[in-house]
């Protein structure tokens, strides 16, 4: 974490992984949002991700190890996956995502917790979990809660990439800016928050959250540790490892 005055920038640091996610990253994120979110002084968090992704979702080690995992300790791994999420979500700061590159799978669930998500116009984004045989879920609530179940249907099923434009008709991401004025862009979007309320700001968070809530589903890591002990999580990771299309998947795309 770096702090200029008000403005506490947390970034994602695995550049040569693409900043992709696992249990010792996703542990780090949720300390530092803590000690943000207990520091007075803080009033703005900036989520970004070093070199030129924000985040390409869950890193390849991770996958490998858990399709391997046993019953209950599966179960644990998918619960202790969606405690960054919720930490992030539940920060009583103003949460920016700068989005400078692409955003997949848990990446883009990292941008979904996020209060303004600012985008560069080069940056993607996708729910590619369908394609592994696997569900999104740790991030769903999040997701379906920024951008509406229907639109969380067709992405969550179809596992296709869409630019940032289009997730900004979504309601994925808030402004979509090209690279030479991306900074300027992320500063103004802190600069505003400083003229809020903080206390305000915390409490009109809680009462879109406590809105929402519903969405939660207490199974949720029942469901994961489910799709990935499944035959088509099994085989839909085994084949994303070994770079090979799965069993289900057609030539003709269909």
């Amino acid at each position: 974490m770096t702090r200029e005055g008000p403005v506490a920038t947390l970034t994602l640091d695995r550049p040569d992984r693409r900043n992709a996610l696992d249990p010792s990253l996703l542990a780090a994120l949720a300390a530092a949002v803590d000690d943000a979110s207990a520091d007075d002084d803080v009033r703005v968090v900036v989520l970004t991700g070093a070199g030129g992704a924000f985040s390409a979702g869950a890193d390849l080690a991770w996958m490998r190890a858990s399709r391997d995992l046993p019953g209950e300790r599966n179960r644990d791994d998918a619960a202790a996956m969606g405690t960054a999420f919720d930490t992030l979500d539940r920060c009583p700061k103003a949460v920016v995502a700068r989005v400078n590159g692409p955003a997949i799978g848990g990446g883009a669930g990292l941008v979904a917790c996020a209060d303004v998500a600012v985008a560069v116009e080069e940056a993607r984004f996708a729910f590619a979990e369908v394609r592994l045989g696997l569900l999104p879920a740790s991030i769903a609530p999040y997701v379906i809660r920024a951008i509406g179940p229907g639109r969380a249907r067709e992405l969550f099923t179809t596992g296709r990439v869409f630019g940032a434009a289009e997730a900004a008709t979504f309601g994925l991401v808030h402004r979509v800016v090209p690279a030479d004025h991306f900074d300027e862009a992320v500063d103004e979007v802190a600069r505003a928050y400083l003229a809020c309320g903080p206390q305000a700001v915390a409490a009109n968070k809680r009462l879109v959250r406590d809105m929402t809530s519903a969405l939660a589903l207490p199974d949720l890591p029942d469901r994961i540790a489910a799709a990935r002990a499944s035959d088509e999580g099994q085989e839909g990771t085994t084949a994303f490892l070994e770079k090979r299309p799965p069993r289900w998947s057609r030539s003709d795309g269909s």
